[in-house]
């Protein structure tokens, strides 16, 4: 996802890699002998799944990558994503799904290649990583169980990476990220955006609310980094087994897309993946407590942060549909990607606000409650 004030100049910097120089591409910086290339679908910046032949030397390793380039505004960060790369190898290290990086020929984990279009030079940051198995949970129709397993790695992720160090670590305090959680007032200059509507009106309320109630509490919540993105697209599963009902059971088989890390706090990866996990759901209030049972089974919430976590399920809501609707007013020829949250998040918003925080907060809460137990509502 983009970021910041730079948001409108890094949508108009998305790469635009034909498949012919993306294959060129893996061939010339990472020495890979490639047989087919495929764009995936992306939000700021260009993704190719990438085949590559078996040789001599490549006989033991894995067939499939994913090539990412960056645009040419993050790519003017470089430590940012060393930072972010580093990240996942770390966390690959200990046990998680995430990716493997590949090096360049000159031993590096990223590359910058200058691209002349006629008119100008422009310079992205170049990544290969490993290929990842498993379909995306959007795909799927998602257990109770599996939101409380969402909840629990990710509680385990943000613990794990409070052991991870780097030099350049500091660079996670990004300020102005329009994906913070902390900074959902900076939605308010993208508001222009929405039609003069209810939803609108919402927005307006849910910034105002952010303000008052979550904006004074925030030095009291606990920090981390968090990976700030885990969303129903970021999160891959494969099939585990079958349920004695016969139901596939899953299990997270990857974890994507770690370009939107930032220093937060505990509290916000939770609301993050409530609000996600909500978008697919047939029962999408019953979602959050599911979820929060499972991140608390590892990281117990503080009554202050409980009390947050209404509002900021709200805001996250109210982050994705703006700059949703802003990016497609840049991009158009990429609204259907853009508008996955849309399909369904203005309604999902509008009747947690008609539910009030109180009553969606009782279900939340009493559901996370019944695991205690052990038996889940």
């Amino acid at each position: 996802m983009s970021s910041g004030d730079d948001q409108q100049s890094q949508a108009l910097a998305k790469p635009a890699f034909s498949e012919v120089q993306a294959s060129a591409l893996v061939e010339s910086v990472f020495g890979l002998k490639v047989s087919k290339v495929q764009p995936l679908p992306s939000y700021g910046d260009q993704n190719f799944h990438v085949y590559i032949s078996r040789t001599q030397d490549t006989a033991d390793g894995p067939t499939e990558y994913v090539l990412k380039v960056n645009n040419t505004e993050s790519s003017k960060n470089p430590d940012l994503i060393e930072v972010q790369s580093h990240s996942i190898m770390f966390l690959q290290a200990a046990g998680f799904p995430t990716a493997s990086m590949c090096h360049t020929k000159g031993g590096n984990i990223t590359s910058l290649t200058s691209i002349d279009n006629g008119s100008e030079i422009k310079s992205y940051l170049v990544r290969l990583m490993t290929y990842l198995p498993g379909r995306p949970i959007a795909e799927i129709s998602v257990s109770p169980q599996l939101l409380y397993e969402i909840g629990r790695l990710a509680a385990k992720l943000d613990k794990t990476l409070e052991k991870f160090h780097h030099p350049e670590l500091s660079i996670l305090h990004r300020e102005n990220f329009i994906w913070n959680l902390k900074n959902v007032p900076l939605l308010e200059k993208y508001l222009y955006t929405l039609d003069q509507n209810q939803n609108h009106e919402i927005i307006k309320q849910v910034i105002q609310l952010f303000k008052d109630k979550v904006m004074t509490k925030l030095n009291h919540f606990r920090e981390c980094i968090n990976h700030g993105d885990l969303n129903d697209h970021n999160i891959l599963v494969e099939p585990s087994s079958n349920s004695a009902s016969g139901d596939t059971v899953y299990q997270v088989s990857g974890i994507l897309d770690f370009d939107d890390m930032s220093y937060g706090y505990y509290v916000f990866e939770v609301a993050i993946i409530i609000m996600y996990m909500m978008i697919e759901s047939k029962t999408p209030i019953q979602v959050g407590g599911h979820v929060l049972a499972g991140f608390e089974s590892i990281i117990p919430l503080t009554a202050l942060e409980r009390s947050a976590l209404f509002l900021l399920v709200c805001s996250r809501f109210c982050q994705s549909l703006v700059m949703a609707a802003y990016s497609c007013q840049l991009h158009p020829e990429n609204k259907e990607y853009l508008m996955i949250t849309a399909k369904t998040g203005w309604k999902h918003l509008q009747q947690m606000f008609d539910m009030g925080q109180k009553a969606v907060e009782e279900i939340w809460f009493e559901t996370a409650k019944s695991y205690e137990s052990g038996i889940s509502l």
